[in-house]
């Protein structure tokens, strides 16, 4: 058994683009989008990190870069196909992710993110665990200026 952590975060552009705020595949019309090259899914990116926490293999600092800049692959959910491919013949048991911003508010929606998750990482939706605060106003994520996610990952 192995366990891996990850972090991301990123803040809100500052003013309303094209670009829509997601969080592990699911879209939030009630902010602006994150401030990122990609995306910005903190979610994904943050299993990604934790994912690279086991396997050594650097996928945002690395890989996603590349998908990024010159494939143009902007899609996290492919940056987290591509991190799960990285595992080799080990199997992911558990991942729990935690959330903290103050907006948007996910409560209403945790289900189908914690289904996104399971179905990119073929596991099933009691095998992916998730919370979310508001931060109370203690972290510039917690005053709204952006969000982070902290990702548990254990593998067998």
């Amino acid at each position: 058994m192995k366990t891996g952590i990850g972090q991301d975060s990123h803040r809100f552009l500052s003013e309303k683009t094209e670009k829509r705020c997601i969080i592990a595949g699911v879209y939030f019309d009630d902010v602006f989008g994150w401030d990122a090259d990609s995306d910005g899914d903190i979610a994904y990116h943050a299993i990604c990190n934790a994912i690279t926490s086991v396997t050594h293999v650097p996928i945002l600092g690395g890989l996603a870069i590349k998908m990024c800049h010159e494939e143009k692959i902007t899609d996290s959910r492919e940056y987290l196909l591509a991190a799960m491919k990285t595992l080799g013949n080990q199997k992911v048991v558990h991942v729990a992710l935690t959330i903290e911003a103050k907006r948007p508010r996910m409560q209403k929606k945790i289900d189908q993110m914690r289904q996104n998750i399971a179905e990119v990482m073929g596991l099933e939706i009691a095998q992916v665990g998730m919370t979310c605060t508001s931060g109370d106003e203690l972290t510039s994520f917690g005053r709204g200026e952006g969000g982070q996610c902290f990702c548990v990952i254990t593998i067998q």
